[in-house]
């Protein structure tokens, strides 16, 4: 699937993995906050850290001055942990004012995210709230006394109900109610739950046993939602490895039916996206790109110009151009730099 990012976020991304002059992609050495949501697993991973001006009395008053993040994730990802370290610094916060800060004010700061992309909001948000945390215990501040009720034990403890994603039932009871969650598709683009194997839609105790209780539904009156295919039911952990055959290759990764690509109209649609997004990124830097060859999934390129002799090409490709073909092509995809 395309997404349709806006311009904003896009610049964002492209700035940040191209390292320019105040983005924040990186880690911060010694920080006095470090929180972290997701895993690799998922798809998903974020490490947050900041670093703070100390108050030498009083702790609440301390000032975060810097923020950094390491994602593991797609363009959304990558924008909104750049959006959520500008509006943090930008604002001048003191860690328990940044917790004032949610994934609607990061949307909002993006011009908008597809639906199915609120989710990297969302772990911006939350590992934010657990470096805040990590601050506290370090400087001896009391948030409960302050009337802030952060659990960092909600993902350890309590009732697992999507074992794809490991969420439990502590922590999507609080989502759910602070997002305004109301069906299952909104809580898997929020939160990415259920959105594997799916058999924690209805099971009991599952998504929409929650959402009844939480806000009073009436089973009786929930449409029952369509059971994709069963190529489709497969969960995280058991997609099978990219197919190295010639038949095999642009098949749609997530078992649509829609049919499989030729290589001929594999490679045209990776050309297609290659001159409609990344070439547009790089030449706005003096930059360019050059696709030498592709074998299956596998996509050679040489940038030119401006980012050939650039210290970041090599993150360039792999955070920006492989990201893009990703997201516009096939998820398999992978850049190999000549």
């Amino acid at each position: 699937m395309a997404w349709e990012y806006t311009e904003k976020t896009k610049q964002l991304f492209l700035d940040a993995v191209q390292g320019k002059p105040g983005t924040h992609l990186g880690e911060i050495e010694n920080p006095d906050g470090i929180g972290e949501h997701g895993s690799i697993a998922c798809g998903d991973a974020l490490r947050f850290t900041f670093r703070v001006r100390k108050d030498p009395v009083d702790p609440t008053k301390d000032v975060i001055t810097e923020a950094r993040y390491l994602t593991f994730g797609c363009t959304s990802a990558i924008a909104a942990s750049e959006a959520l370290c500008r509006l943090i610094e930008e604002r001048e916060y003191t860690p328990i004012e940044a917790l004032k800060i949610t994934n609607r004010d990061i949307i909002n700061y993006l011009g908008g995210l597809p639906d199915q992309k609120i989710h990297c909001s969302v772990m911006g948000a939350e590992a934010l709230e657990a470096a805040v945390f990590n601050w506290a215990q370090r400087r001896g501040v009391d948030l409960r006394k302050l009337g802030l009720d952060i659990r960092p034990e909600e993902q350890e403890e309590g009732r697992l109900v999507c074992k794809c994603f490991g969420i439990t039932e502590p922590y999507l009871r609080r989502k759910i109610k602070e997002l305004g969650l109301k069906t299952i598709p909104e809580i898997t683009n929020a939160l990415k739950a259920g959105g594997a194997c799916m058999q924690c839609h209805h099971a009991p105790g599952g998504l929409q046993d929650i959402l009844n209780e939480i806000w009073g539904f009436d089973p009786k009156n929930l449409p029952i939602m369509p059971t994709l295919p069963p190529r489709a039911a497969v969960s995280a952990s058991q997609t099978p490895a990219p197919s190295t055959s010639a038949q095999a290759v642009g098949a749609s990764p997530s078992g649509d039916g829609r049919g499989e690509l030729s290589p001929y109209q594999f490679a045209k649609k990776v050309e297609k996206a290659i001159e409609q997004y990344v070439r547009p990124m790089l030449q706005q830097d003096g930059g360019d790109i050059e696709l030498i060859d592709i074998k299956d999934h596998l996509i050679y390129c040489q940038l030119r110009g401006a980012c050939a002799g650039c210290s970041g090409a090599g993150l360039t490709l792999k955070l920006m151009v492989e990201q893009i073909l990703k997201e516009q092509v096939d998820e398999r995809i992978r850049i190999i730099q000549v």
